[in-house]
């Protein structure tokens, strides 16, 4: 089997316009046997988008048509390629009843899903952590250091990890290290090799799988996959059960790295 279960879509609010066609039409060339779309999920209603655009989520109201249009290609692609209907889910501190609420109603429509950090708390304000440079560096700034917004960032991705968020809670957990992605911006080594091994642990001992994400290789300032070769070994060490996610947002970024992460 040959999978790339982390794939934006047209329905992504800061993505590209690809069709979803353009992308299943590019993964049955490159021999993909099984993809799963996995769109941003609605943002809880009472959370408030930190992003200037506010277009982390979907709109609420393409969901269904999002999975009314993939449950139609799966039936025409069916001979062709394995097509899972699924969701990036965000874990948000505080909002975990939401999201509950939010996976109790349409996780019956789902085959597959991520969930995801990408909103860090501090005091009373959230900040999208991988939006850009600037934003990391002025959020280290207000929560003290560098090294504590890692290991803010990695404690609220163990809370993910213990949370109850229902019978439909995603059983995989997203880019375990997007914290890297403005690494060679802040240019400070971490140790945080103790805090990944304690995820990725946390996710053996939860029954969950890894998304092995290869966009990082592609972003300017961290040109390393999430989470970083050495922690994918250690994954595979310790039978990790893990599924490649090129976490495109174009067809063109579709399976990028594919190679480079998982070689023949």
């Amino acid at each position: 089997m040959k999978r790339d279960g982390h794939i934006h879509s047209p329905f992504c609010p800061h993505g590209s316009s690809d069709s979803f066609v353009q992308y299943i039409e590019k993964a049955i060339s490159h021999h993909f046997t099984d993809i799963t779309f996995t769109e941003h999920a609605p943002l809880p209603k009472n959370f408030v988008d930190p992003t200037p655009q506010k277009d982390s989520g979907m709109n609420p109201h393409d969901l269904m048509p999002y999975f009314e249009e993939l449950q139609h290609l799966q039936k025409q692609y069916a001979q062709d390629i394995r097509i899972r209907i699924g969701l990036e889910v965000d874990y948000i501190q505080g909002f975990e009843q939401e999201t509950r609420q939010f996976l109790d109603t349409y996780g019956h429509f789902l085959d597959d899903a991520i969930l995801s950090v990408h909103f860090l708390q501090w005091q009373d304000s959230f900040v999208c952590i991988d939006f850009s440079p600037e934003c990391f560096i002025d959020f280290s700034k207000k929560v003290g250091s560098v090294k504590q917004v890692y290991d803010l960032y990695y404690d609220t991705v163990l809370q993910s990890i213990k949370a109850d968020l229902g019978p439909y809670k995603p059983k995989r957990i997203g880019h375990p290290s997007l914290v890297h992605k403005f690494q060679l911006v802040h240019n400070e080594k971490i140790n945080d090799a103790p805090r990944i091994k304690e995820v990725l642990d946390s996710m053996k001992c939860g029954g969950y799988e890894l998304d092995i994400n290869s966009a990082g290789l592609s972003k300017q300032y961290c040109q390393e996959p999430y989470p970083p070769f050495t922690f994918i070994k250690y994954s595979q060490a310790i039978e990790l059960p893990y599924v490649f996610g090129s976490d495109a947002h174009s067809a063109t970024d579709l399976h990028q790295h594919h190679n480079v992460i998982l070689p023949i």
